[in-house]
């Protein structure tokens, strides 16, 4: 019987997308105080000495420039400054999901009226809404009576929802999409 391989690795560590203190390479650079005020172009070691004496890091902060630009500041606040305004801009950018309510030719006035409902609902909340109109066997012969269907729920959501898409009998479906208006 052989035995497994049961030697673990240690995940890689990740490479911070900016060098600090020793990670730069540059004999000189040009240095940026924590308030902004400009030190101009040092040696390296002057730099690191500067950043050391301040109680923060030397962060290149424009690496490709010629000379790199370095800016003495708290490594771990920037790091932080950055998880945040990358959280905020992924809150900012909320997925638009798609919302399917199905109905038949034959569905009554008032279940119509609560599609209708439930779609006001999911627009609201941003969300487009597919309705999906089925027909069995011969019942395609009442395509004209989903088209009526159809041009009611437009007419109901006219206020609150653009037509995104409608798509004429395909098989035995027709479905039309809906998209929140914009305010």
């Amino acid at each position: 019987m052989r035995e497994k391989n049961t030697v673990r690795r240690a995940p890689e560590e990740q490479k911070n997308e900016h060098a600090i203190n020793e990670e730069i390479t540059a004999r000189e650079v040009r240095v940026i105080a924590e308030d902004g005020e400009q030190l101009g172009v040092l040696p390296i070691a002057e730099a690191l000495r500067i950043a050391e004496e301040a109680g923060s890091d030397l962060v290149a902060v424009a690496p490709d420039a010629v000379p790199p630009v370095c800016r003495i500041l708290d490594y771990g606040k920037l790091k932080y400054r950055e998880q945040k305004k990358a959280a905020a801009s992924r809150k900012r950018s909320a997925q638009q999901t798609v919302k399917e309510l199905r109905l038949r030719y034959s569905t009554d006035k008032h279940d119509l009226e609560t599609k209708v409902k439930q779609a006001r609902k999911f627009l609201a909340e941003g969300d487009k809404v597919r309705f999906q109109m089925r027909f069995r066997g011969r019942e395609v012969v009442y395509r004209e009576i989903g088209e009526e269907i159809f041009s009611k729920i437009v007419e109901a959501l006219e206020d609150a929802a653009l037509v995104e898409e409608k798509t004429p009998l395909l098989g035995n479906r027709m479905i039309m999409t809906v998209a929140p208006r914009s305010s």
